[in-house]
């Protein structure tokens, strides 16, 4: 096609010469200006228009002899090309039908074309991986270096990254040459971040990623909250932990994961009140199952204010298990055995599986009951293989129907709620 369009471009250019040649002995009784060249002792003289028709007739002969001349070499480059690209597009269906010998061999190949040299060579490293050759793969990486640094760059660090290479990762994305970075390497930034244990780090590079539109949004809402968790549980103290919990947006201030570990790390900073504030808060939000487990296990103190929170939330949600385990939990730490028995009794009886079975067996043998704690215990390890437990003697059947009754739990507009 581009030899065709050089061909008309000359007869084009031939044509005009014609009628210029033309239009020149028409208008040569005019009085246009005369030149004079003198060269190897000869004088020539003509009018100006003729000596630019002259010199422009020149110059379109030596472009069409130079254009003759390269010709062979032009066909020769552009058959070349043509093979290299053939080899680029066989080695990437080797590649993806799974051929790693042979697709190494044909994008190596490929890669002589320096127009898709980048692209061969990074596929080149994949297949040199997939068969298991690291000498190949580094080889190829070294060679996608000198020709593209922020591609080397880029799958050096996910290479890395699959390693868990952290330091080696983020060394390579900090390099000078690849900066700034590219959308892709901004989000192996944020991966390697929060692997290596820097997630407040990795949360600021957040808005970059949203206005760069790198991930969909449910995964970047679900990037959000991943690294919102673990920069709490990585906070050094409270004062970071409070800096951090601050800055979260609303929203994710009553995400199960988020609360889970803003609580928990504010339990091992010995903050009780931000541990226990913080769960209560999104309790009262929206109801969850784990939350209000974590609230019973927590290592704080604050018992009777717990319970008495625990006590309100029975009301709504009378049929948790969760709820009854960990109100039993709190009764046995305020040396209160007898109601906490009562309420693992009501929690098994509503569905609670080994987690009752052992704070029962840890009450037990808290009041020496070494026979009914082994029970319990058993009973947990049935449970947890999926066996049936045991039942322990001394509930009659009046006890057993009061376990089992639960008030009728109604939403906001009066209609009861189905029981999962």
């Amino acid at each position: 096609m581009k030899l065709f369009r050089t061909v008309v471009s000359m007869l084009l250019l031939v044509v005009a010469g014609v009628f210029a040649a033309q239009w020149l002995a028409q208008e040569s009784s005019r009085d246009f200006g005369e030149v004079f060249v003198r060269f190897g002792g000869y004088d020539y003289s003509t009018t100006v228009p003729r000596a630019a028709a002259a010199a422009l007739l020149a110059a379109m002969l030596l472009w069409l002899l130079w254009r003759l001349l390269s010709l062979p070499f032009r066909i020769w480059s552009q058959h070349r090309r043509r093979q290299a690209r053939a080899r680029l597009i066989e080695g990437l269906e080797a590649l993806q039908g799974g051929y790693w010998q042979r697709a190494e061999k044909l994008l190596e190949r490929a890669a002589e074309d320096p127009e898709v040299d980048a692209v061969a060579l990074a596929a080149a490293v994949r297949a040199a991986d997939a068969r298991g050759d690291a000498v190949a793969a580094q080889r190829h990486l070294d060679a996608l270096a000198q020709r593209n640094p922020t591609a080397a760059a880029l799958l050096g660090a996910e290479r890395a990254l699959a390693r868990q290479q952290y330091a080696a990762a983020l060394a390579l994305l900090d390099t000078p040459a690849v900066q700034p970075l590219p959308p892709r390497g901004v989000l192996l930034r944020v991966q390697a971040l929060a692997a290596g244990g820097r997630a407040g780090e990795a949360w600021g590079l957040l808005g970059s990623l949203r206005q760069q539109q790198v991930l969909t949004s449910d995964a970047l809402a679900s990037l959000e909250a991943d690294l919102a968790a673990q920069s709490l549980q990585q906070a050094d103290d409270a004062n970071v932990l409070a800096e951090r919990w601050e800055t979260l947006p609303k929203p994710l201030r009553s995400d199960v994961a988020v609360v889970t570990a803003y609580a928990g790390r504010a339990a091992a900073l010995r903050w009780d009140d931000a541990a226990t504030h913080s769960l209560e808060h999104a309790l009262d939000t929206q109801w969850d199952e784990s939350l209000v487990r974590l609230y019973g296990q927590l290592a704080v103190g604050k018992l009777d204010s717990r319970r008495a929170s625990a006590q309100r939330w029975l009301q709504a949600h009378p049929a948790s298990p969760a709820l009854l385990v960990t109100l039993a939990r709190l009764a046995r730490r305020q040396n209160q055995w007898g109601q906490a028995q009562e309420f693992l009794h009501r929690a098994l009886a509503q569905g609670a599986g080994a987690e009752a079975w052992e704070e029962m067996g840890e009450g037990f043998a808290a009041a020496g009951d070494e026979a009914m704690a082994q029970r319990c215990f058993a009973n947990a390890l049935k449970t947890r293989r999926g066996e049936a437990a045991i039942e322990l003697p001394g509930r009659d059947i009046r006890q057993k129907i009061y376990d089992q009754a639960v008030v009728e739990e109604r939403d906001e507009h009066g209609v009861p709620r189905l029981r999962p």
